[in-house]
Formats: structure tokens, C-alpha cells, sequence
């Protein structure tokens, strides 16, 4: 019994330790810079290594929820690696504390890895793991030691406990809850009983976890304080030189369930790679243009403001999405246009290459053919009428339309560099995603939901079709195979956006199954077999089955 409890308390003891030393590191990280803590670098570590078929998987498993399940992972896989630790201090102390340090160094070179990060920035994690480790120590010392329970003057004198051990006597008439240490001693199946430094070892527990969580509350407040939103609150978009024509009468069909043409910012589908937003300061946001160009270029967020605007409706579309997925959606954007400042810069003969950078160190291939065959391509600073969100870029992105945004979108972008695919390799593609990746054809059912049960009679079925650069021409339904029925369509802007469709079905009493395929400007309909994401977009009908009662 004393052994197994002996055992819990030496892994408490390092689940404690790594508490002290994440609650030591991310104040003093928030301190050093605006780089990530060192949970976060690491899971940012783990992202980027990760195997593609793993990262799909928790895309289609978690959907926007995957980083925070991976930080989740990893403070689990930490909090186990340190309760392990606690154990090898029971008996080699020293061992431990070096794991606990060994720890700290992948910490540390998670956090060098980043971006622009300095040696100065490991200091935080390498400080952390040295007060996990003291931490780990201490608890680890406070063991068992034998006592008599009725020590005569002499033994009280001369027991004494090891070094680092906390012994504590106890006398027959020392009772807890009505015991007497006797019985205590019965209870526990010895004659004697080994005195615990329990009280010690509880206070410093709470001591310690005080600590953590007052440093992961500083860390929080001071992380909170960095947060651009006041700043980006404060942002004043010009009005656009060229706006966007009103929309449509009719875009938007406003049936229940279905996908407003127009998706609110909030609801804007997020896939991206950062596991904590860069939080990028407008006042010292610049854009580096430079590589294959005669005269590179840098601009200042003020700079680009006051250059002439452009607003256009454009849909964009994650690579990721599965047929019938959530991971398209459509905005107004507001942005200089891209194919200007190229031009500005002079482009030079053979770069066939857009290559983006991100605030945290993310690439993005385009195909510099996309953004200078007369497309809309933007350099975006705000998104339906307001400056971007900063979980969606603030305070400049690109926006290309007709592109998966992995080629194509690159948020909270600092660098463009022209050049060629065969001289670098962004981020997606080095992980064999493809390097031209066009929209492809897709049509998605939102009404009725899969597995809803519809009363009988005259039923609606509407969705949201899109093919970017070529526009949907028609869509077509039908139901448990039979003939396809042409849906009614809603106008649109333009040929970048996506588009919705009505039709109405006499459902019967039964289960059904309704399909939808789409067939684009050119007069191709989407194929009916479904491909898988990997490597350049899914294709294939998308389907619902439906109860009728």
C-alpha cells in the first residue's frame, strides 16, 4: 500500500514540475517576444512534421477543432512524459532533473525553429524547465522515514531523518478524525508506522501549482495585452476607388438551412496551420516584394492604404474540403490589386512563381500566370466591410480567386518573392500537394440535412454550387436514381463566386436518396466518383439520404 501511494505521489510530483515549468516559461516567452510559448512551438514542430495522411485525418476528424486537439495531444503527452520523470526521482533524483532539462531543450529548439526566432528566445523555456526541475527535486525529497510511535527522549533525539527528508512524530495520543495514531498504525498492517512528510509535500504541491497558475494567468493578461484587435478596431478602410457592383436581386434565396450567399465573418471557415494567430501590429506591418523583379518593393500598412482600392466578390475554397464539406465560403473584399504592384516591380522573364510568406513563417506557391491573367487577384485588408479579422489575416492577405487557398490565400502576409517553382518549394507542395491547383466543379446539398426525417408532400431541396473562374451553368437533382431535374438557379456577380439552387420535390413515404451534380461554364458536369482531397481537390456527387414519413 505505502509503495503504490509512494509511487503516486513521485508522478505527482512531476505532472507538478511540468505545471511550474510551463507556468515559469510562457510569461517570461510573452516578455522576450511575440513569438509562441513553448507548447505551442512544439505542437507547431509536431504540425510540420506530421504525415499527411495524419494532418488529412485531423482535418476530416476535427475540422477547425484540430489545433486545439493537437495542443491537447501534446499537453498530454508532456504531462506523461513528466510523471514518468517523478518516478525515476524517487530513487535517481538526478536522472530526473537531467530528463526534466532534456525536456526543456526540445522546448527550447521548438521555439528556434520558429521563424525568426532568436537565442534569446529559449531563454524563457530553458529557465522554465531549471524551475521544473528544482521543483521536482524538493518534492521528490519529501520520503518516508521510520520512526517509533512512542520515541523515548533518546530515539527522538537520535532518529534522525535523512538528508532532504522530512520526518514528523507521532505520539499515541495524536489522534486524526477520532484515531489514535495505534490505530493508524493497525490500519496501515504495521506495528510501527513510517511517518510521512505528507503535509510538506501537500504544501509545496499548492505552493508550487500557485505559481504555475499565477504565471499561465501572467502569461494570459500579457498575451491579452499584445492582442492587435484594439488596433485593428481602430483601422479606418478608405472607400475603393473601383467598389463592387450591388449585389444581384435574388442571390440569395434566403431559405431556411440554407448557406447565405454572403457568409458573416464569424462564421468564415478557418484552415491554416497556426496554432496561435499572429498577432501582427499594422503600424509595423511592411510587405517585402523582391527576387526575379528590377525593382523591389516595400510597403508600409499606412502606404498601401492610400493607394487606390478595389472591391470584389470572391468564394474561396480549402483543398481539404470533402464533397458535401463546410470549407468554402464567400466575401467581399476589399484589397489592392495584385497584379499592379507585380507589374511595379517589374517582373522578370522566366519566374512562373508567386511565393508568399506568412507573419509565422507559412508558404504559399501561386502560379504568377493566376495573378497576372486579368483575375481580381487582391493584396486584401478588409472583408465585408470591415478591416480582416485577425483570424483571417489582419491586417493584409491574398485572395486569388479560382484557387485552392493553399496556393492561393495566404493570411497575415509580409513577403512576396517572385521567382520559380523549380528553385523553391512552398509549404503544401514540398508535402506533395499540387502546384497549380484550379477550383474544381462542386455542388453541395445543405437542405435537407443527411438523416433528417420530412414529413410527406412538397419538400425543398437547395444547395450552393461553385467553379470558380468558370461559373455554374446548371444543376441538376435526383432522387433514388431516377431522372435528373434541372434545380432552379439564383443570379450571381460573377463568374468567382459561388452560387445557389432551388428545387422541389413531391416527397413519398420511404427513404430516399437525393443527389446533386453541377455542370460548370464550359459545359463540363462534375464526375460522379469521388476522389479524396489529396493531392489537388475532391471531386464526385454529393449525397443525402432522408427518411420520409
Amino acid at each position: 500500500m505505502r509503495t503504490g501511494r509512494g509511487r503516486i505521489r513521485t508522478a505527482v510530483g512531476g505532472l507538478v514540475a511540468a505545471v511550474v515549468a510551463a507556468g515559469v516559461a510562457e510569461p517570461l516567452a510573452v516578455l522576450a517576444g511575440p513569438r509562441p510559448g513553448p507548447l505551442a512551438a512544439v505542437g507547431s514542430v509536431v504540425v510540420d512534421g506530421a504525415p499527411e495522411g495524419l494532418k488529412r485525418l485531423a482535418i476530416r476528424s476535427f475540422g477547425e477543432n484540430d489545433k486545439q486537439v493537437l495542443l491537447a495531444c501534446v499537453v498530454v503527452v508532456v504531462l506523461l512524459l513528466a510523471g514518468m520523470l517523478g518516478l525515476v526521482a524517487r530513487h535517481r533524483p538526478a536522472r530526473a532533473m537531467a530528463g526534466v532539462c532534456a525536456l526543456g531543450l526540445v522546448g527550447a529548439a521548438a521555439v528556434l525553429t520558429r521563424p525568426g526566432a532568436a537565442l534569446l528566445d529559449a531563454v524563457p523555456v530553458l529557465v522554465g524547465a531549471l524551475a521544473g526541475a528544482v521543483v521536482l527535486r524538493t518534492l521528490s525529497a519529501t520520503r518516508s522515514v521510520a520512526l517509533p510511535l512512542n520515541p523515548s527522549p533518546v530515539d527522538a533525539l537520535s532518529a534522525a531523518p535523512p538528508d532532504g527528508v522530512t520526518a514528523v512524530g507521532v505520539s499515541p495520543a495524536a489522534s486524526r478524525d477520532g484515531e489514535t495514531a495505534e490505530d493508524i498504525a493497525q490500519e496501515s498492517g504495521h506495528d510501527r508506522e513510517w511517518v510521512v512528510g505528507r503535509r510538506l509535500f501537500l504544501a509545496g504541491t499548492a505552493g508550487a501549482f500557485t505559481v504555475a497558475a499565477g504565471g499561465l494567468s501572467l502569461g494570459g493578461v500579457l498575451r491579452g495585452r499584445r492582442s492587435v484587435e484594439a488596433a485593428r478596431r481602430a483601422v479606418r478602410l478608405p472607400r475603393p476607388a473601383r467598389p463592387a457592383a450591388p449585389l444581384p436581386a435574388g442571390v440569395d434565396l434566403r431559405l431556411p438551412g440554407l448557406s447565405p450567399f454572403v457568409t458573416p465573418n464569424r462564421d468564415f471557415y478557418r484552415v491554416d496551420t497556426a496554432l496561435v494567430l499572429p498577432q501582427v501590429d499594422p503600424a509595423a506591418w511592411t510587405l517585402r516584394v523582391h527576387g526575379l523583379v528590377e525593382r523591389p518593393l516595400e510597403l508600409s500598412f499606412d502606404e498601401l492604404l492610400r493607394r487606390p482600392l478595389v472591391e470584389h466578390d470572391i468564394t474561396l475554397t480549402c483543398v481539404s474540403n470533402e464533397v458535401g464539406g463546410p470549407y468554402v465560403g464567400h466575401a467581399r473584399w476589399l484589397g489592392l490589386p495584385l497584379a499592379g504592384l507585380l507589374r511595379e516591380a517589374g517582373v522578370r522573364a522566366g519566374a512562373d512563381q508567386l511565393l508568399s510568406r506568412s507573419a509565422d513563417g507559412w508558404t504559399c506557391g501561386t502560379p504568377l500566370v493566376s495573378v497576372l491573367d486579368g483575375r481580381q487577384a487582391l493584396l486584401a485588408v478588409g472583408m465585408n466591410g470591415e478591416p480582416l479579422p485577425v483570424a483571417h489575416g489582419f491586417p493584409a492577405r491574398l485572395v486569388v480567386p479560382g484557387l485552392y487557398g493553399y496556393s492561393s490565400a495566404t493570411k497575415w502576409v509580409v513577403d512576396l518573392e517572385v521567382t520559380r517553382f523549380t528553385d523553391t518549394e512552398a509549404y503544401w507542395v514540398a508535402r506533395g500537394y499540387a502546384e497549380d491547383a484550379p477550383v474544381k466543379t462542386l455542388t453541395r446539398i445543405d437542405v435537407p440535412r443527411p438523416l433528417r426525417r420530412l414529413p410527406s408532400g412538397r419538400t425543398v431541396v437547395a444547395g450552393v454550387s461553385w467553379a470558380q473562374r468558370r461559373g455554374i451553368a446548371a444543376v441538376e437533382v435526383r432522387v433514388d436514381g431516377g431522372p435528373w431535374r434541372q434545380a432552379r438557379l439564383a443570379p450571381v456577380p460573377g463568374t468567382d463566386t459561388w452560387r445557389q439552387w432551388v428545387l422541389e420535390w413531391d416527397a413519398t413515404p420511404g427513404t430516399h436518396r437525393i443527389e446533386a451534380r453541377a455542370t460548370d461554364a464550359t459545359g463540363a458536369t462534375q464526375p460522379p466518383t469521388r476522389v479524396p482531397p489529396f493531392p489537388d481537390g475532391a471531386t464526385g456527387w454529393h449525397s443525402v439520404v432522408v427518411t420520409v414519413i
